[in-house]
């Protein structure tokens, strides 16, 4: 189904926020020392995904790997690809990538069509043009991983990636210790984008304008990149700590701190929603087929899709999910869900 992406928000209910661009992003105070309007707190430290407890109720749908027969170790990135029909599972301790048969995921007991070996844990994992990107920061590598034969191909990239998006002919890389986006383009850095990050945790590109996530600032930044700038920044709660975009050129983000999902128009930056969601609110995916976003409660082991069409989000499925799950994923084909546990309970599969 081809989706019609619209500039056009709906009219403002009483979540809908009309904020004002922040920029410049430093300011004086009275004695003359300069301070900076978007840092949460003095030594600022990244919001984390709250523990969870042990579940109390069944996981909906079908889980994989939480027995001995085919284990599964700590989840820390998903991905599909619905194309190849692949489902990629980034575990650690070891640190690999588990390749999985889409077809066949409703069989618990199932067992990886491949595995991959990576020189340290996965971060993020991405789709683009039947190739997984991993982006590997403890090891400062990017992983390259075709679909479905799982060969791999390594390149490094100076300061730590994070999180990768295809842009145009190129792909962009947050840096988090080099507080930078890498233009990658036939796989060497062409440019590093710097100027006003504390970190650069994960980068996005919504209806073509780029948006780089600072976990410690608890912000989001345009990116320019012809101009190799990295332009106004906008506060994003307490403790930022995903993001994804949807088919109308938003990006979601998460306020894990204070419990919020919060959503940016990108040209300009501006925040136009901030929507209440209680229970350690984390993780994010995107059904494009559907409109719905998920969002993960690891305090509560629960999933949420909320329907982003209209004014304010709108709640229509709540499940019960596996302990601390850390990550999610949406096969585009089906709807289908895919959460995976950070606690070593599996991958679970849902179909709303």
């Amino acid at each position: 189904m081809n989706v019609r992406k619209s500039r056009a928000f709906p009219r403002v209910t009483s979540v809908v926020l009309a904020a004002v661009l922040v920029w410049p992003l430093v300011a004086c105070a009275d004695d003359g020392e300069v301070q900076d309007e978007l840092q949460v707190v003095e030594n600022p430290t990244a919001a984390t995904a709250p523990p969870s407890p042990e579940t109390t109720t069944a996981p909906e749908g079908v889980v994989i790997g939480a027995d001995d027969e085919a284990p599964i170790g700590d989840v820390t990135a998903l991905a599909t690809d619905s194309d190849t029909g692949v489902l990629a599972v980034a575990v650690q301790d070891p640190d690999q990538v588990l390749l999985y048969d889409l077809d066949t995921l409703e069989e618990p007991a199932q067992e990886p069509t491949t595995v991959v070996e990576l020189p340290g844990p996965a971060e993020q994992l991405t789709v683009s043009q039947n190739t997984l990107v991993a982006a590997v920061p403890s090891a400062s590598v990017l992983a390259r991983i075709s679909l479905p034969e799982g060969e791999l191909h390594t390149t490094s990239i100076r300061g730590r990636p994070t999180g990768t998006a295809p842009f145009e002919d190129r792909l962009l890389v947050s840096l988090r210790e080099s507080e930078a986006v890498a233009v990658v383009e036939d796989g060497r850095v062409v440019s590093t984008i710097q100027g006003g990050l504390n970190s650069a945790d994960d980068v996005v590109v919504a209806d073509g304008y780029p948006v780089v996530l600072d976990r410690l600032r608890s912000a989001v930044f345009a990116v320019d990149v012809e101009g190799r700038n990295i332009g106004e920044g906008l506060r994003a709660g307490q403790g930022a700590t995903n993001m994804v975009t949807d088919s109308f050129g938003r990006v979601f983000t998460i306020d894990t701190r204070r419990g919020a999902v919060l959503a940016f128009s990108t040209d300009p930056l501006l925040l136009r929603q901030r929507y209440p969601v209680s229970g350690g609110a984390y993780a994010l995916a995107y059904d494009e087929r559907r409109h719905l976003l998920w969002v993960t409660l690891t305090e509560r082991n629960e999933v949420v899709g909320f329907d982003v069409r209209g004014g304010e989000p709108t709640e229509k499925h709540r499940y019960p999910t596996i302990r601390q799950p850390n990550s999610i994923t949406v096969e585009e084909r089906t709807s289908r869900i895919v959460i995976g546990s950070a606690a070593g309970e599996g991958i679970q599969v849902i179909a709303p």
